[in-house]
């Protein structure tokens, strides 16, 4: 049975959904939780398990309009991790998704973007 996980959105929290079966994640709305690597350990834990394995195509939609640096440091993990195992049979597709208004996103999706060498890195501005 393939992993699935949705977690509402809350004051400090974004949006989650993980759809194994169609090899989808994405975060949406806001990161600022108290405790970040307590929050995302079950999405880092099935990364983990996920990407070790012949996987075809995997997407990451993220579009959030703030996160704290605690956030940061552990999107810049999760998209090094993805980069590593990211190869022609293996494709991951990131879609870092920001309005123009929001130049924070916008350069935090850049300066990951320089990090980036093996993973599609598209920055949609809405």
């Amino acid at each position: 049975m393939a992993f699935r996980l949705e977690k509402e959105k809350t004051n400090s929290t974004p949006y989650v959904l993980i759809d194994e079966e169609k090899g989808y994640m994405k975060f949406e709305g806001r990161s600022f939780h108290e405790n970040v690597a307590v929050f995302y350990t079950d999405v880092n834990d099935w990364l983990d398990t996920y990407l070790k394995k012949d996987f075809g195509s995997f997407t990451f939609d993220f579009e959030m309009n703030y996160f704290n640096s605690s956030t940061s440091k552990l999107m810049h993990n999760l998209l090094m991790k993805m980069d590593k195992y990211a190869c022609e049979k293996n494709k991951v597709i990131v879609n870092w998704i920001t309005t123009a208004d929001n130049d924070i996103i916008i350069e935090c999706g850049e300066d990951f973007q320089e990090d980036i060498n093996n993973l599609e890195f598209n920055m949609v501005i809405r």
